[in-house]
């Protein structure tokens, strides 16, 4: 066997742009393709951690990224979710290239949620909150900059000086237009009046119970929770899906994992008759609601990081 290619994080993120990322995710659920015929998500506990495996083919690659999920690391300088990705031929299924799996994560999340953001957060975006001030904080705020022009970001983390950090490298990201970018402890007083205020809420944690109140969020906001792939753990509580426009990526793939709606379910919140899914926003069979909040829940799915490893290791033309 011929060794596969590496491409880095940096010629990840030199090759493909946080707003082309979405493009691609985009045109691939347009273009027909099938979540639903995607494999379950593989785990397994290794200590404190979660080695993952997650394979997803289509018609012209197949690929499988393998993650592990550490939550002691960021105390040793490491990062919490560290991964390789593998991408293969379809037809010989010859591993071809191997991807930075970090900066592949690290790249289809947001590209994810900004597909539902653009759909379910109001045209002006005068102010948006971000829960959490690790990797997905700085690389949502970018997301959600490239689709809405805007002015204010508030960072709430467990940590002051993180939060502040964080806020400080997202104030670098507006080049067209100026941004006020705060950070604040969890806390803070202050948090629940920038919730009441923000037309997008993302939250980017590792908690496993709700971060904000369920009566923050202002209808016809859009909030995105992405910190949870476990079925007993939750960001947001169930009187907020209770009352909001709810939309999963898939519903099987909700079923398995997505705490938030899972738990909002089987408290009698929310049917899981009224979920819809990302293809639903993206094919144009629902729509942003005005008289109540949007919620997008996702938890990651392997179709995605093939999209984006399949474009960083075989570049066509933009």
């Amino acid at each position: 066997m011929q060794q596969p290619r590496w491409v880095d994080a940096a010629t990840v993120r030199r090759t493909l742009s946080p707003d082309r990322a979405r493009r691609l995710i985009r045109h691939e659920l347009a273009d027909g393709f099938d979540p639903t015929a995607d494999p379950a998500r593989l785990a397994a506990g290794v200590g404190d951690g979660q080695l993952l495996v997650m394979p997803s083919a289509t018609r012209r690659s197949a690929g499988v990224k393998v993650l592990s999920v550490a939550p002691g690391n960021p105390a040793r300088g490491l990062d919490r979710i560290q991964a390789v990705y593998v991408l293969m031929d379809a037809d010989t299924l010859t591993p071809s290239v191997l991807v930075d799996g970090t900066a592949v994560t690290s790249l289809r999340t947001p590209a994810v949620s900004a597909v539902a953001m653009d759909v379910l957060a109001p045209a002006e975006v005068e102010s948006a909150v971000i829960f959490g001030s690790g990797p997905q904080a700085l690389g949502h705020a970018e997301a959600l900059l490239a689709i809405r022009h805007t002015s204010s970001v508030t960072v709430v983390g467990r940590r002051g000086d993180a939060a502040r950090g964080a806020a400080h490298r997202i104030s670098g990201l507006a080049t067209t237009h100026g941004l006020t970018a705060r950070g604040l402890t969890i806390e803070d007083p202050q948090v629940e009046e920038a919730v009441r205020a923000a037309q997008v809420v993302v939250t980017a944690t590792s908690a496993a119970t709700p971060v904000l109140g369920d009566d923050w969020v202002a209808d016809g906001a859009c909030v995105v929770a992405i910190g949870s792939h476990e079925p007993h753990r939750r960001e947001l509580g169930s009187g907020l899906l209770g009352r909001s426009l709810v939309v999963v990526e898939e519903i099987g793939a909700a079923r398995r994992e997505a705490g938030d709606v899972i738990l909002a379910a089987a408290q009698g919140a929310l049917d899981w008759a009224d979920v819809h899914t990302l293809q639903d926003l993206v094919l144009g069979r629902v729509v942003r609601a005005t008289d109540r909040p949007n919620v997008f829940k996702s938890v990651g799915m392997a179709w995605q990081d093939l999209v984006i490893a399949e474009h960083v290791g075989r570049p066509g033309p933009e």
